[in-house]
């Protein structure tokens, strides 16, 4: 791991810069540290030392974050990590960075700043030397427009009826262009599909929303107690549990808020786990790229259970920590790159 990390700190609020700041001093593996209150004088201090990571605001004066996140990546592609409040605009061009190459999108509360920030400072000291780790040559390519591609023709609908087979994905950094380029080539009949992105609560909404106007199948942020269906794809709300039940042939969905499992809500492994009480149902299990182990066991149990369990690579993972550690544990099946996985789940869905 890099022992001098070089971090460029981009907000409009001077309380925020300095708290950051504050917390990055605290690990040794930080080196210098740099902040701008916004992207014009960033670019002019980052013209004599260019940073490792940069942490961004979205809504600040003179260049947006998502203009300079654009310029970034396309100019001198670097790891950038999102740090942004919610509200609807954000949420959705939250999602829209992600998109464009960001690393990292990490939610700051409207109130109570100091203690978030200081609650959350492992989580936010891990993101930020992973992304000094990753490889920035698998980012998206950048300069998509922000607005989604017209929606596609809708898979025919299916009539609900008993549900024999299941599909659990679980992602974290790197997931939301994963997950988006495997939604949009399933263009065929195919079980329902759940997904545990991890995404702070209200930006899985967006994300959502983003997915159902890019793919065939009906993409929507699942609800408590609904029955899964067929050609549908639920997404697990964040800042919440989500997990699977089988009832009367039927397959429901809990959503809670039980604790975090991994650090995380929603878990992977909450919801991997939960397919044990799908006795009489196939499933397949896909971990994709990610950082922490989150997934791992609850991939090993799919497996265990005979279920049909996959891993993300290493060459086409942004962060190759989640799949790997599923891989040493023996927990996949199969070990594919990115532009397979669509075909295994062709596969899978035609038997």
């Amino acid at each position: 791991m890099r022992k001098d990390i070089q971090v460029m700190i981009i907000d409009d609020s001077a309380l925020i810069r300095q708290l950051l700041s504050d917390i990055l001093r605290q690990d040794p593996a930080i080196g210098a540290i740099e902040s701008a209150s916004d992207p014009i004088f960033a670019l002019r201090k980052m013209e004599k030392i260019w940073p490792d990571v940069i942490v961004l605001d979205i809504e600040m004066p003179r260049m947006t974050g998502i203009e300079f996140l654009q310029k970034i990546m396309r100019e001198r592609p670097t790891p950038v990590v999102i740090l942004s409040s919610k509200t609807d605009k954000n949420m959705a061009l939250g999602i829209e960075t992600l998109k464009q190459g960001a690393f990292e999108l990490i939610q700051k509360p409207a109130t109570g700043l100091k203690d978030f920030l200081e609650n959350a400072a492992e989580n936010l000291l891990e993101v930020i030397k992973a992304a000094a780790g990753s490889d920035i040559a698998k980012a998206p390519v950048p300069g998509l427009p922000v607005n989604p591609a017209a929606p596609r023709a809708r898979l025919t609908p299916v009539a609900r009826g008993a549900v024999e087979t299941l599909i659990v994905i679980g992602a974290s950094t790197g997931g939301t262009v994963a997950i988006e380029k495997i939604l949009t080539r399933i263009d065929y009949p195919h079980p329902a599909i759940v997904i545990v992105q991890h995404m702070p609560a209200g930006f899985t909404h967006a994300f959502a929303g983003r997915l159902d106007g890019l793919c065939a199948s009906t993409v929507r942020e699942a609800r408590h107690g609904e029955a899964l269906e067929m050609n549908h794809v639920y997404i697990a709300p964040g800042g919440l549990q989500s997990e699977v039940t089988p009832l009367g042939g039927q397959i429901k969905i809990s959503v809670t808020d039980a604790p975090p499992v991994n650090r995380h809500r929603p878990s992977v492994d909450v919801l991997f786990d939960s397919t044990a009480r799908l006795r009489q149902h196939r499933v397949l299990g896909i971990l994709l790229t990610g950082m922490g182990a989150d997934g791992a066991r609850g991939l090993l149990g799919i497996r265990m259970r005979g279920g049909t369990t996959i891993a993300q690579d290493r060459a086409s993972s942004v962060v190759f920590g989640m799949p790997a550690e599923a891989i040493n544990l023996g927990a996949a099946e199969k070990i594919c790159p990115l532009d397979e996985i669509e075909t295994e789940i062709r596969a899978y869905a035609a038997v």
